[in-house]
């Protein structure tokens, strides 16, 4: 079950997080929160976004590159959590835009 659902700036969900494992909504694992913040990086280490005002999912552009993380190992198929519905529009920080998900076939 998630723990927290992710919205784009339009307030579309894009994302889910289940403990440090961020997925897309079809349950595909494509990101973690190795430090003890917001940043999320893609299992191959690259910064994929940011957490934001608790669900908000968005891409800070110019974001230092931070290390290596290391590789979690993979968590496995989450579930299909449900659909939360609509959060509603806000705006878009400054230097940032919306998470681009990975597609997966």
């Amino acid at each position: 079950m998630a723990d927290q659902f992710l919205y784009n700036s339009r307030g579309e969900w894009i994302a889910f997080r289940v403990g440090k494992n961020i997925f897309d909504t079809n349950g595909n694992w494509i990101g973690w929160m190795p430090w003890d913040d917001t940043d999320v990086v893609t299992s191959d280490g690259q910064y994929l976004g940011t957490i934001c005002e608790n669900d908000r999912f968005y891409y800070f552009i110019g974001k230092p590159y931070r290390g290596y993380p290391g590789y979690p190992g993979y968590p496995g198929y989450p579930g299909y959590p449900g659909y939360p519905g609509f959060a509603g529009y806000s705006p878009l920080p400054p230097g940032a835009e919306d998470v681009k998900i990975p597609k997966r076939e």
